[in-house]
């Protein structure tokens, strides 16, 4: 007994003291590195034929009401995940694989200064100007083409819902090898962290879309436990990289009813002051249910067409829309 009351007292010890999301407080746009948070994730999306990739890197401690050998879960240290997304641009096949350190005895991931992510030998990490992403089947180097940004208000989510920290580079230039082809194109990553236990107390809608003129839009919409919209965020970037906040408004298009019975909107049109933007999956199927992070989303390209300040635009992209938590 004695034994497990001193492991109990030094893990205490070790523990962070996790933050929580101060709306009036903003991070640093260049500033990547991780954060002692609920809830943490890094994401890139990439356009680089012949394929498009979505990846995701997630850190997270266990909420306090979760146990294991009896003591809270937060004491055993961050739990690290990857999701891994490649769409044949040509045929539309996909190829999903994940991985985790959920298992007490499997290797502990990590993310590190720098960042420096890993999980199961997947990784993505700073490189010169740029991001180098390794996992199976993919090779790329990501180079930044602007500045990146904090998206307004700074945060998404509601003090109800928890909310997080936003930044991203919205595009990147994408070159290497996919599935041991060639591929080039463009790209955007994402960082996110806070106290919101994601897929559970909140979902959303979301697109990260790159425009014909130059410019970037960014467009979420939080849900609530009980589904209900409860903030609609839209930020523009434009062509030299400087970000402003966007009143939208999603208008659902088109529902898909997925193989595992959710019905999902996948097709959209965005409105807003000098906007109105029409968007599509390439593909619908794109369903993922997750055994590691225990979260049903889609995920999958996007693209469409519309007006933006009274000139023609096309949009193309990643739409995500989180359905939520598996049932155990």
């Amino acid at each position: 007994m004695w034994r497990l009351l001193w492991l109990a007292g030094l893990l205490a010890a070790c523990a962070p003291a996790l933050l929580r999301v101060e709306p009036s407080r903003l991070p640093d746009p260049g500033d990547w590195d991780p954060r002692p948070a609920q809830v943490e994730w890094w994401y890139a999306w990439a356009w680089a034929h012949p394929y498009a990739l979505h990846f995701a890197f997630f850190k997270a401690y266990a909420p306090p009401s979760y146990r294991i050998l009896g003591l809270p879960g937060s004491l055993f240290g961050a739990f690290h995940a990857a999701h891994l997304v490649l769409t044949d641009l040509r045929t539309g096949a996909r190829r999903f694989l994940e991985v985790s350190d959920q298992d007490l005895l499997a290797p502990r991931g990590r993310a590190e200064p720098g960042p420096r992510l890993e999980v199961g030998g997947w990784r993505l990490y700073r490189e010169g100007p740029g991001f180098r992403l390794e996992a199976p089947g993919v090779g790329l180097v990501l180079l930044p083409r602007k500045p990146p940004v904090v998206h307004p208000p700074g945060y998404s989510g509601t003090e109800e819902t928890g909310r997080l920290y936003y930044q991203s580079y919205t595009r990147a230039r994408a070159v290497g090898l996919l599935q041991g082809e060639e591929a080039s194109g463009e790209a955007w990553l994402d960082h996110q962290w806070g106290e919101q236990v994601s897929g559970v107390q909140a979902t959303w809608d979301w697109f990260g879309l790159h425009l014909s003129d130059g410019s970037e839009l960014m467009a979420y919409q939080v849900k609530d436990r009980e589904g209900r919209v409860v903030q609609v965020l839209g930020s523009l970037v434009d062509p030299v990289g400087r970000v402003e906040a966007l009143a939208l408004a999603f208008v659902p298009l088109e529902a898909w009813k997925s193989p595992s019975g959710r019905t999902y909107t996948l097709g959209w049109r965005l409105e807003g002051p000098g906007l109105r933007l029409t968007l599509r999956p390439l593909f619908r199927e794109g369903e993922i249910l997750s055994r590691t992070t225990r979260v049903a989303y889609w995920e999958g390209p996007v693209a469409g067409e519309g007006v933006l300040e009274g000139g023609p635009v096309r949009a193309k992209g990643m739409g995500e829309f989180v359905a939520g938590p598996l049932l155990p």
